[in-house]
Parts: structure tokens; sequence; C-alpha cells
């Protein structure tokens, strides 16, 4: 009768608060992922029909999969264990209109990078080096999101949107479609 191994950690120099935090921003970019795509098969519906926005929120969510593919590899380099719950549903489901899609979005952008914050400041903490990958890619490039749906949000109430469905669809063409970030 075969006895069971005990897991083989060639590395483990990866402390357990910088194991969970990093598990945690995991599963939140994820989830994030997640409602990403429900915004964006929200704007591929034959009532919203719009594209760009579509687009837009496609290439976020393949964005937040990246951020935690490259944490995977992070927790991987130092021996972590990976602990993946189950990814809630998000809590949206009819979106209502391209201005409400983007001030949801931009409370949840918001949530993760004070989350990348909490991260840095754990790992900086507890690995005794500050997360340069972290400040150099991640947070900086989320305060730019941040700062690019407030813009968003700001030009779409400037046109009257929700009100106007013109403006949703303006904004699509005009905007968005030049939105390659």
């Amino acid at each position: 009768m075969a006895t069971a191994l005990p897991p083989c950690h060639v590395g483990q120099n990866c402390h357990p608060e910088c194991e969970a935090a990093i598990n945690s921003q995991v599963n939140l970019e994820l989830y994030t992922s997640y409602v990403y795509v429900s915004m964006a098969c929200y704007f591929d519906l034959g009532d919203a029909a719009l594209k760009h926005f579509k687009l837009f929120f496609l290439q976020q969510s393949k964005k937040e999969v990246d951020l935690a593919e490259s944490l995977l590899g992070l927790q991987n380099r130092h021996a972590g264990n990976l602990c993946l719950p189950n990814i809630p549903r998000p809590k949206e489901e009819n979106w209502e209109n391209g201005l409400r899609v983007m001030e949801c979005a931009l409370h949840l952008a918001k949530r993760v990078h004070q989350s990348l914050l909490n991260l840095h400041q754990v790992v900086t903490e507890k690995h005794g080096q500050g997360c340069h990958f972290l400040e150099r890619d991640y947070l900086r490039d989320q305060a730019m999101f941040i700062q690019e749906l407030g813009e968003h949000i700001t030009n779409l109430r400037k046109l009257a949107a929700p009100e106007d469905s013109l403006a949703e669809s303006l904004f699509d063409k005009l905007t968005l479609k030049d939105s390659k970030k």
C-alpha cells in the first residue's frame, strides 16, 4: 500500500501573510474579470448593441486575467500555496446603461487598486523588500485606468447619457473606438 508523500516545497520562502494576500488578489482579479465579461455581454445584447463598449470591457477582462496569471507565477516562484475559492457571480445582471456600467467599473477599479496597495504593503513588510513589479506595472496602470473611467463618466454625463441613447451611441463610436489603452 502506497503512502501519501508530503508536498514538496523547493523554495518555501513565501511568508504566509504574503501567500494569503496574493491568493486574495488573484481571486479579486478573477472576479473583476468576470464582472467585466458580464458588462461586455450586456453591450452585446440587441437592445444595447454598443460594440466598442463591449470590446473595451473584454479588453479590461483580459488585463485582469493577465495580472492574476502574473501573481500566480509569483506565488509559484516563491513556493506559495495556491488557494482559489469559488468566484462569486457579479451582483449586477441588468446593467441599465453605459453610464451605470462605467460607474460600477470605476467602483470596482478603485477596489482593485486599494487591494493592490494592501498587497504591496504586506509584501514589503513581510518579504523585506518592495514588490517592484507591482509598483512599476500594475499600480500605475490601475491608477491610469481609474482616471480613464472617471473621464468617460464625466463625458457621458456631459452628453446627457443615459437620458439620450444617441449620446451613448456617439460615445461608443467616437470615444471608445479609439480607446486602445
